[in-house]
């Protein structure tokens, strides 16, 4: 359940800007996995390049929240000294990779969303957030037509590529709506001059992403069942198991340099 808006939030600032690195840094870690077991050469290249881009759009929106939060975390410690609880990633992308089509309609529905959502923060209020958002937007209009064009081949493809496909997306589906949940923390940045509109953005999402189940012949799943946490720290089993891998070898050797 995401928090209420009247619940007061010490620093809404560096809670949002931890929100949007967080996003990032676990997406970019899941589609990291792929490395090495993608089902083409091509295609194993493509995922660890978007993972790249990931990671570094999160490692300086983490550093910014580090900054604004002033309590001397850079974007190490945020990304690899804190346990799951106080991760605050959407549940969306911290789902397991599943097979080639799961991975893929995820990165789709994701891709959309920070698209829509960079533009907007382009022109926000907050200098640094603003430049951050401008370079990152070039990157993910990238990664969203790589992930719609592949989300078109599959589901226009065979019979078992469409019922895959269509499988992948009634089973994220659900966790879609969480990505527009508005609560105080939108609150209280939007105040500040930086937080997009959410019910705009979805709108805007709405048309992106029916344009492209339509021209795949998917079928877009009925709102029902909604799954939301993440924002306020509960999360799925599945990241807690991922970040036992992302960050071991950070914990194992803290403050090491190479």
């Amino acid at each position: 359940m995401a928090a209420p808006r009247h619940t007061a939030v010490a620093n809404p600032l560096a809670e949002y800007l931890q929100r949007l690195g967080d996003d990032r840094l676990v997406l970019g870690h899941r589609l990291s996995e792929w490395c090495g077991h993608a089902p083409i050469l091509e295609e194993d290249i493509a995922l660890s390049n978007m993972a790249l881009d990931l990671i570094g759009h999160a490692t300086s929106i983490l550093a910014l929240a580090g900054a604004v939060e002033g309590q001397g975390r850079d974007e190490d410690a945020l990304a690899f000294f804190r346990d799951g609880t106080a991760f605050r990633n959407a549940l969306l992308v911290e789902q397991p990779n599943g097979d080639f089509a799961v991975t893929l309609v995820r990165q789709f529905l994701f891709d959309a969303y920070s698209v829509l959502l960079w533009d907007q923060l382009s022109h926000c209020g907050h200098e640094g957030l603003a430049a951050i958002a401008a370079k990152s937007l070039k990157e993910d209009k990238y990664h969203l037509r790589h992930s719609s064009e592949w989300v078109v081949r599959l589901g226009d493809g065979t019979d078992e590529s469409h019922a895959r496909t269509q499988r992948a997306l009634d089973t994220l589906w659900k966790y879609t709506a969480e990505l527009f949940e508005r609560d105080a923390v939108d609150d209280a940045v939007a105040a500040m001059g930086i937080a997009v509109d959410t019910a705009a953005l979805r709108s805007l999402w709405d048309g992106l992403v029916n344009d492209v189940l339509q021209r795949a012949t998917l079928t877009r799943p009925p709102e029902t069942g909604p799954r939301r946490g993440g924002r306020t720290g509960r999360h799925s089993e599945h990241l807690g198991h991922m970040l036992a891998t992302m960050q071991s070898v950070a914990r194992a050797h803290p403050g090491a340099r190479w």
